[in-house]
């Protein structure tokens, strides 16, 4: 049987080759100091001097390499999580470590945007610009014809808004050049309506008189005559109400399909785009506080425990003279696995427990509390 390598009672982090597989913390002075120690810590944990402890330096070091990784990986998911919707769309090129990340409300309103698109107020679709040549007399225009005034590359667009509006009221109530007939030309440049266009005064009348002359234009208009309004028929014609009087240009605002129903907004392989590409990097040891670093400890412990494990279970039993010993590798497995998963429940519940979410119940229910126990303080009386 060959010679099972025992820990020797001491370690030394410097003196040791490649200490550790991954070399994440090895520069980093607080990690090295602390490895010694630890090794040291888990050993006696186990049960050194007393029995002899079938692991080296070399295993321990693997342990506190990878307690301290797995501390901050689930610290970083958790961070990850709650701010993925304030990260998402923002540079990589910023490392996350120990940065204070700012809430806002960035995919709130990308979520939004799709709405502003719909309803013309904004959004992150262009809106476009074409025109069609109305004719006068023609009320009815081929949506295929006001199309050779739109260059596309045969994309499918949709029109948003088209603007056939009657002229504003207030331009036909106070007429440039005829005036409005009811005021008094005298009266222009005493109160200072000289300079103002259109050529009319501003007759000593209260203002409420020239609201209703304009609400009486814009009824007549819709209840007496066809009010300015337009069709898009099925048989992809567009047909104007009321029937043009004079030849003109008639401009209409459209979205292309494809750009709309395009769900990649930016192909820039620089941005946050899932959980995958936060920015976050290996934690540095000597920033993590004590109780981190507690964690850390016992989470070495039950994986140094089961690397031990691990061995004696290869020898499962031990001649001695005259007899044998059966080793603990079951027990010590077993044990092993029930303590990382009860460590990571409990630093799996003190991330949730300081979650935004959680701060802000506590501060109402203190709020409350407070509330309830100044409604309990005598009130003064005051005599006068």
């Amino acid at each position: 049987m060959a010679t099972i390598s025992i820990w020797p009672g001491s370690a030394s982090f410097a003196d040791t080759t490649n200490p550790t597989p991954f070399g994440f913390y090895d520069n980093d002075t607080s990690f090295t100091s602390s490895a010694n120690q630890v090794a040291t810590w888990c050993a006696q944990r186990l049960g050194y001097p007393i029995v002899d402890i079938e692991l080296q330096a070399v295993n321990f070091f693997t342990a506190f390499e990878e307690a301290v990784t797995t501390y901050a990986q689930y610290v970083y998911q958790y961070k990850i999580i709650e701010n993925i919707g304030s990260l998402e769309g923002s540079t990589t090129g910023s490392n996350l470590n120990n940065q204070y990340i700012q809430p806002n409300l960035g995919n709130t309103i990308a979520i939004a945007e799709q709405y502003g698109t719909e309803a013309g107020t904004g959004g992150n679709i262009d809106y476009k610009t074409g025109s069609i040549n109305v004719i006068a007399g023609q009320q009815r225009y081929s949506l295929t014809d006001l199309f050779t005034n739109v260059s596309e590359s045969g994309n499918n667009i949709e029109i948003k808004r088209i603007y056939h509006y009657a002229p504003p009221a207030i331009v036909r109530y106070f007429d440039p050049y005829a005036g409005t007939g009811t005021g008094i030309q005298s009266l222009m440049e005493t109160f200072g309506f000289g300079n103002y266009s259109p050529g009319v005064n501003f007759m000593l009348m209260p203002i409420y008189y020239d609201a209703l002359k304009i609400q009486a234009i814009e009824f007549n208009d819709q209840i007496r005559k066809s009010a300015y309004s337009f069709e898009l028929l099925n048989n992809n014609n567009l047909k104007l109400f009321p029937r043009p009087a004079r030849s003109e240009k008639l401009w209409f605002d459209y979205v292309v399909k494809e750009d709309r129903n395009n769900v990649v907004r930016n192909t820039n392989r620089g941005l946050i785009t899932d959980v995958s590409n936060v920015p976050y990097s290996n934690i540095s040891y000597s920033t993590i506080n004590t109780p981190g670093r507690q964690w850390i400890f016992r989470y070495t412990l039950a994986v140094s425990k089961e690397m031990l494990a691990s061995v004696r279970g290869k020898y499962s039993t031990v001649p001695i003279p005259g007899a044998e010993v059966t080793t603990n590798a079951s027990d010590l497995r077993s044990e092993a696995a029930a303590e990382k998963t009860a460590l990571i429940d409990e630093l799996k519940l003190m991330l949730e427990e300081s979650s935004r979410s959680k701060y802000t119940e506590r501060n109402a229910q203190i709020a409350q509390n407070t509330q309830d126990t100044l409604g309990k303080v005598p009130y003064p009386i005051y005599i006068y």
